[in-house]
């Protein structure tokens, strides 16, 4: 703005400069038309003080000039020209001895900017008129009101002067507040950012973490079958005189090789799981952010059952697929706790119902635990609610959930059913190709 402000200061005093050297050479065609006499010396005084005003109007567009400088330069030459010009055209009796009053006047309309060239051509003028009004024997009585006047006139130019410069230093100052409240808005956005992602990845962690009690019974499960093959398989070469067919044997080796992918599986999924996005999705596809979740949320469901009606040819959905994943991995573990704390114990049982609809795609998860209380729906949402006992969660879930899925335009809702409990997500369409149906076979947990 300070920059923008003096750019715009000197173009308006470089068109003063051309404008008074063309109010210049006018004044001197006009004086000499009415009084029909051209004056040599006029001529060559006036041709002089308008070369110094256009050569002063390049300067400054060229920025060679100081702008403070200049103005105070012009009062000087102007008090100097003027006085010429009356002693010229007669002196105290001259038809523009009046002008004298008005200089600092024009001083201060030509360079608003700074009092200086207006109290310069003020002094100048005010020892001017006490000269001409000495030298042509004015009456006492009318200098007093002549410099009385010329006081008045000079008093008003300054105080125009000050009046322009402090509105012009309010407007900097009101730009230079303005740019530091965007600063400010900047880093508070950048810091809530970074809070935001802080959060994000609190989350997943803590997911994770709800996730490890169940590694330990996901992995020894196919971990017991291969080490049991393997023992086996290590008695019968040592023995020598193996007992195992051909076909036996490849079906053990299968079978052990199943497991250790079972394992490598669980691992991959929780490494891929808990590590931060590197960049940032805008579409995903629900198939496979399902089978993930799925997957994972399966360390939790011992003996549960999850159950998937999922028809092909859906669209792409406008939510990244990491995010998707943690939404869908909420609620199948919010599920499977509702069913735990459920009385008397039953078998978590999920279903999870996908359908495409105008615009998007519709996903329903629901669970046969006691359902929602009423009291507790209107604050499911909100962050650090929650109705798990200390240590099971931190309340951020389902918010970050409904946070994610704002986002990009979707809905995540919260209902009772006869049997459970519901939860509603509805995710727009991203355009794209449908995304292929490609679930895991023969999964325990899985049905479909």
């Amino acid at each position: 703005m300070l920059s923008f402000g003096k750019t715009d200061l000197l173009r308006m005093q470089r068109t003063n400069y051309f404008i008074g050297a063309g109010g210049l050479v006018l004044g001197l065609v006009l004086h000499c038309a009415v009084l029909g006499a051209w004056s040599v010396n006029l001529i060559l005084l006036q041709s002089a003080w308008v070369l110094i005003f256009v050569l002063m109007g390049i300067g400054l567009g060229a920025d060679r000039l100081s702008l403070k400088w200049t103005g105070t330069a012009a009062a000087a030459l102007a008090f100097l020209g003027l006085t010429g010009f009356i002693l010229l055209s007669g002196g105290a009796n001259s038809p523009y001895f009046h002008i004298l009053i008005a200089l600092p006047f024009l001083q201060a309309v030509y360079s608003p900017d700074s009092r200086l060239p207006a109290v310069v051509g003020g002094v100048s003028s005010l020892l001017a008129i006490l000269l001409f009004n000495a030298w042509g024997g004015v009456p006492l009585p009318k200098q007093i009101l002549t410099v009385t006047s010329f006081c008045i006139f000079l008093g008003l130019a300054l105080y125009g002067t000050r009046m322009y410069r402090h509105i012009l230093h309010s407007h900097v100052a009101a730009h230079q507040e303005r740019l530091r409240a965007l600063e400010r808005l900047a880093e508070s956005e950048r810091l809530r950012g970074e809070a935001e992602r802080a959060r994000a990845e609190v989350e997943r962690l803590v997911l994770v973490g709800q996730l490890a009690a169940g590694v330990a019974h996901e992995v020894n499960n196919p971990l017991a079958y291969v080490k049991a093959n393997l023992s086996y398989l290590q008695r019968e070469t040592r023995g020598g005189g193996g007992t195992l067919g051909r076909e036996e044997l490849q079906e053990m080796l299968d079978e052990t090789q199943q497991g250790v992918l079972r394992i490598q599986q669980i691992v991959e999924d929780l490494r891929g799981f808990s590590r931060a996005g590197t960049s940032p999705e805008e579409r995903g596809g629900l198939p496979e952010a399902l089978s993930e979740a799925t997957r994972l949320a399966a360390m939790r469901l011992h003996g549960g059952e999850v159950v998937l009606e999922l028809p092909s040819g859906l669209p792409m959905v406008r939510l990244g697929q990491r995010h998707m994943v943690q939404v869908l991995l909420n609620l199948l573990i919010n599920a499977g706790d509702a069913v735990e704390s459920a009385r008397p114990v039953r078998r978590p049982r999920i279903q999870v119902r996908v359908r495409r609809e105008e615009g998007g795609v519709r996903v329903q998860v629901e669970d046969n635990g006691p359902g929602i209380p009423e009291a507790v729906l209107p604050h499911l949402f909100e962050p650090f609610f929650t109705t798990k006992p200390p240590g099971k969660g931190t309340g951020l879930g389902l918010a970050l959930c409904r946070e994610y899925v704002a986002r990009v335009g979707g809905t995540l809702q919260a209902e009772n059913h006869p049997g459970g409990a519901r939860f509603v997500l509805l995710l727009p369409e991203a355009p794209g190709l449908p995304v292929p149906v490609r679930m895991p076979r023969d999964e325990p947990w899985l049905t479909r």
